[in-house]
């Protein structure tokens, strides 16, 4: 078993613990009585293209060495000494006090707490059937993610623990396992500029503050958040130009999100609905006014009782 699959086997049943602790501890029990139960089959009906949308994306990301070495892609410039330029050695001021307990905290800040801020935010719009926050949330991460690949392939700009003799890589010196792990998406590590653990941790609290009411995750959020901007600074990964660049882009693709949602999810909607009608996927709900079974496209949006005319809008996960 190579280092980079035993950081995963790690990191995977800690993130689920985290997760089950997350439900009883973040989601208010009065929150959990209000939304019952939906079918396995409905779930992933309406789960599913989120999940395909957003994995495609992420595994491009991942893929970024093999995609480089395929298309022989060389850059040979380096962008670090124009952030040396701009804000000097100001970051090595985050390790004026560092201790390895809190380098050991950092560390599962930067790795865990923030795979658990974007994992459980995905989770808990989905239970609580918010859709368009899940749909808010799905489209900047993809948003987001796409902008920043293009700057990692041909705009590298090193850690700072590389860069600048008083700052330390202190996150990649913990373990070999780390570092290789890392290195499977980053082999040179100058995949900084611009921060994603920035653009998507308050990209999330955005999406979380603005369009839940889950008071106590909202603070939690935000506190992780602050946590693992942090983490990067101490860690000696991050400059604070990458910092800026990743609020900017969480800020930009977040507003994108909101205001062409609706437009852009109402075109998936309508080419998943002719695949399912093809595949012969339909769903069977009620109807509201004369309790006649409907057999519906899950996702046409709306559906007409073919008893008494009667138009209902449909979701498979919303709809109860």
């Amino acid at each position: 078993m190579t280092s980079t699959y035993l950081m995963t086997v790690i990191m995977l049943p800690l993130l689920a613990l985290m997760t089950i602790a997350g439900f009883r501890v973040l989601i208010p029990g009065e929150v959990k009585e209000q939304y019952n139960r939906i079918s396995r089959r409905r779930f992933l009906i309406g789960f599913g293209p989120f999940f395909v949308c957003a994995f495609i994306v992420y595994m491009l990301v991942q893929s970024q060495a093999s995609i480089v070495e395929a298309l022989d892609i060389r850059v040979n410039a380096d962008y670090t000494g124009y952030l040396v330029m701009i804000e000097g050695d100001i970051v090595s001021h985050f390790q004026t006090f560092a201790t390895p307990l809190l380098t050991y905290i950092t560390a599962f800040i930067y790795l865990m707490l923030f795979s658990f801020l974007m994992v459980f935010t995905f989770i808990m719009l989905i239970y609580t059937r918010n859709l368009h926050a899940l749909e808010e949330f799905t489209l900047a991460f993809i948003i987001i993610y796409l902008t920043a690949f293009p700057f990692y392939i041909f705009i590298p700009v090193t850690v700072t623990g590389h860069a600048l003799p008083n700052v330390y890589t202190l996150l990649y010196d913990l373990s070999p396992i780390i570092d290789q792990g890392v290195r499977v998406v980053d082999p040179f590590l100058d995949n900084d500029f611009p921060s994603l653990h920035a653009a998507l941790s308050i990209m999330a609290v955005m999406v979380v503050v603005l369009r839940t009411n889950l008071e106590r995750y909202k603070v939690f959020s935000v506190i992780s958040t602050l946590a693992i901007l942090f983490s990067t600074l101490y860690l000696g990964i991050h400059w604070i130009v990458d910092l800026i660049a990743g609020a900017i882009l969480a800020l930009v693709s977040y507003s994108i999100a909101t205001r062409y949602r609706e437009r852009i999810f109402k075109r998936g909607h309508r080419i998943l609905a002719v695949f399912e009608e093809r595949l012969g996927i339909l769903d069977s709900i009620f109807c509201v006014k004369c309790s006649k079974e409907v057999r519906v496209i899950p996702h046409s949006g709306y559906v007409e009782c073919p008893g008494c005319g009667e138009q209902m809008e449909y979701h498979p996960l919303t709809y109860s």
